[in-house]
This record gives C-alpha cells, sequence and structure tokens, in this order.
C-alpha cells in the first residue's frame, strides 16, 4: 500500500486554501480508495466523521500552532478513528459481515476508537490499555460506555498490551472471530492523518509551494507517519521534528544508525507517547527503504542520508515538558498539554539549531485537550483547564469493571475464545 502513495500537484494542493476541510478530506481520501466507494456515499462518510473544528493559531513569530483537540474524545485520535469506523461499517454493511476490533492504547486512542465504534451492532471492540498509566478521564472514555465496548485494564505498559493483540492477530486458532484493528497499524488510520497537514499547510502559507516545517508529538509514530505520507503526496515540507519523550529510541536511531527499543517503556507525562517500540516505524523504514521487524531488528537500514534530512528528532525530558508548560503559559497566557509541549519544546530546539531556518513558517501540533491532565496542569500553573462539555459528560458515570484479569497471553486468547464467537 505504501508503494502507491498518489501524488497531488501543486495546483491542487494551493486550491486547498480556497476549500473547507471535509473538502479537501474528500479529495485526498479519494485518491486512496478509487471508486471503491462511490462519491456521494464517501462525502456522507466524511461529513458524519469530521465534523468539528480544526484550530490554527499563530503563537509567536513563524510558530503556529495547531489544536486536534476539538473532536468528541479531545484528542488528534478522532480524525482517524472515526474515519475508519465509519468506512469499515459501510464494507460491512455491503458484504453482510461482522468483526471484533482489538486495539491497544497508551491514553488516547482507545477512547477515540471506543467512542467511534460505540453501537455500530456489526462490530465488537476490545481496548487494552495500561491501567496504572492513563490518566482518569482517559479511561472513564473507555470503560463507561458498555454495549458492543469492552475495555480491559492490564497491569503493564502500553508495548505489552501491544503485543497481546498483535499475538492474537497471529494466531490462527482465532482466525474464526474475524479479528480487526483499529490501532495506528491499521493504514485505514493513517489515511485520514494525512489530512490536517494539508489543511493546516493551507491555512499559513503565503504562496504556492512555500516550505513549512513540522514539529510532530511522536508515540507510536502514527502521526509522523501520515506527515511522510502527505510529504511522498507532494506537500512541499522543509523538516519534520520527531519530538519524542523520554522513550528516545528513534532519536538515538537517527543520531547512530543502531536502534534499541525502550523496554520497559518509561512513563511520562505525556502519557500517550510512552512506547518503548513504535509499530508504524516499519512503515517509517519502507518509506525509506528499510526494513525492521517487530521485535525492533533491523534486516535493511533505510536511507538514512534521506530520512536525517527529512526527519529531525528530539527527546525532551520529563523536567524540560513541565518548563515548557510553565514558560507557555507565562509568555503566551496559554495552556499547553503535555503532548503539545513536547512538540513545542522540541521546536525551540530545532528554532536554536537551526537560525537560517527561522524565516520558515513552523506547525506544532497539540494532540489532546489540556483538562484531560488537569492534576499536572493545576500543580504547574495553578489553573483549571476549562473542560469540554464532551469530558463534563462523562465525569461522574459509572465504570463497566475488567471482564478479566489479562496476565498474559493464555489469559487473553481464553477469554476472546470465550466471550467472541461470532
Amino acid at each position: 500500500m505504501l508503494n502507491k502513495i498518489p501524488r497531488l500537484t501543486n495546483d491542487t494542493i494551493d486550491s486547498f486554501k480556497n476549500m473547507d476541510f471535509v473538502d479537501i478530506a474528500n479529495i485526498i481520501i479519494a485518491k486512496f480508495i478509487g471508486k471503491i466507494i462511490s462519491q456521494e456515499k464517501l462525502q456522507q462518510i466524511v461529513n458524519n466523521a469530521l465534523n468539528f473544528e480544526i484550530a490554527i493559531e499563530n503563537i509567536v513569530n513563524n510558530d503556529y500552532i495547531c489544536y486536534l483537540d476539538r473532536g468528541p474524545t479531545c484528542s488528534f485520535k478522532d480524525f482517524g478513528a472515526r474515519t475508519l469506523a465509519r468506512i469499515m461499517e459501510h464494507f460491512l454493511e455491503v458484504d453482510d459481515k461482522n468483526i471484533t476490533i482489538l486495539t491497544a492504547t497508551s491514553g488516547d486512542t482507545g477512547g477515540a476508537v471506543a467512542q467511534a465504534f460505540y453501537k455500530m451492532y456489526r462490530i465488537k471492540v476490545v481496548v487494552l490499555f495500561p491501567k496504572n498509566e492513563v490518566s482518569n478521564l482517559q479511561r472513564k472514555q473507555m470503560t463507561t460506555l458498555g454495549e458492543n465496548i469492552t475495555a480491559i485494564g492490564i497491569k503493564g505498559k502500553f508495548d505489552d498490551c501491544q503485543k497481546l493483540v498483535k499475538s492474537a492477530f497471529g494466531d490462527k486458532e482465532l482466525n474464526h472471530i474475524n479479528l480487526s484493528s483499529a490501532n495506528s497499524i491499521n493504514f485505514g488510520r493513517l489515511i485520514p492523518q494525512t489530512l490536517y497537514y494539508f489543511w493546516g499547510y493551507s491555512r499559513i502559507v503565503d504562496k504556492k509551494n512555500e516550505k513549512v516545517i513540522f514539529s510532530v508529538p511522536s508515540g507510536n509514530f502514527g502521526n509522523l507517519t501520515g506527515g511522510l505520507i502527505a510529504k511522498k503526496m507532494g506537500l512541499p515540507i522543509k523538516r519534520f521534528i520527531s519530538a519524542v519523550n523520554e522513550n528516545n529510541e528513534f532519536p538515538k536511531f537517527l543520531k547512530t544508525g543502531v536502534y534499541t527499543k525502550v523496554d520497559p517503556s518509561i512513563n511520562c507525562i505525556s502519557n500517550a507517547m510512552n512506547v518503548g517500540h513504535p509499530s508504524n516505524l516499519a512503515r517509517i523504514f519502507d518509506l525509506y527503504g528499510g526494513k525492521i521487524d517487530e521485535k525492533g531488528v533491523i534486516h535493511k537500514i533505510p536511507n538514512m542520508e534521506e530520512l536525517r534530512n527529512e526527519v529531525v528528532s528530539y527527546s525532551i525530558s520529563d523536567g524540560a515538558t513541565k518548563d515548557a508548560i510553565v514558560n507557555f503559559y507565562n509568555k503566551y497566557k496559554k495552556i499547553i498539554e503535555p503532548h503539545g509541549a513536547v512538540g513545542w519544546a522540541a521546536l525551540q530546539l530545532y528554532r536554536d539549531s537551526y537560525p537560517k531556518n527561522n524565516d520558515i513558517k513552523s506547525l506544532t501540533f497539540e494532540t489532546a485537550n489540556p483538562s484531560k491532565f488537569p492534576e499536572e496542569i493545576i500543580k504547574l500553573i495553578d489553573i483549571v483547564p476549562k473542560m469540554p462539555y464532551s469530558l463534563k459528560v462523562i465525569q461522574d458515570k459509572s465504570e463497566f469493571p475488567n471482564p478479566k484479569e489479562i496476565i498474559n497471553y493464555t489469559d487473553f486468547k481464553e477469554y476472546l475464545l470465550e466471550d467472541f464467537q461470532d
């Protein structure tokens, strides 16, 4: 699939500045799916899935922030999850089939997937999350729904959740359950993540073919992969800044050419980025002619010169993330959440390291709403972040308890066989 990335002309990209977001989305998604879905049906899906604001604000000089937190679960994951859910629902109706979706989450994916697929009667969803590493609101977005949504907290890390999910996909004894994924390991999740790159670009440039820098908070690297795909489609991008927290396997790899996963992953306040071995690294390697397996073993080194020319990566410590939140508020009287703060801090390092590029505009993604992390925000700047209605309504909802204690893959497999027979 990655070898068949469609390309847009400069004229088409330039025309986006006069279009609404959903019109841009229709053009880009149609380039990937062709005539598999009628234009009328695709427009209906896109309009229904992406019916929320995407705000862009000039913070200082040439530096902008794109707020991807205005969807129903207040996370950038809403773009991919809601679009994928509706496309899947369409094809299941056409084929008269049912599926069970397995997804692992480090924080925001689970809530977005659970909400996106909620009450879709042909689809059951099982979400695995590290119960000690998500915020209360992130957890409640998964555990208060019921119906066709099952959320299971495990004692472990995101990487442990992901291993369980991947093991299930590779288990032939589960084939009859008709399993599928809604993580960014599903390519259908990545296509919608190209959309806000085109949208953000179109809203800040002054001239045709102008180049832009993107600072991308990076955990499982689906967000960055979406941007790299957008670049392959023709979007004029000067550089990607892959901003990671203390899980620094990628910046180390870019520097040394040696890949060592972080195991176990490090628990940081930017919890959706607590990933020690990103699944989408395999896709990034593929885009640059390399190959890495699920265990982190490199079978073919990617084109390092090209990769380093297009992507720079910085690891931002928890201390530096907290400093960024405080400094951002003190300078601009605005609240930035931990993931966006990692992106903003990395941008500052880039600006210091490449002063010749200061005349090039940048766009940093804020990937979640600050009110998802109230304890940290209050502790740092003594302000209670305003909570959107979609989060307010779940605060006092009852949670469904863990249906089963999952210790290992045997436990998980037994649970699936007992409860998810088709």
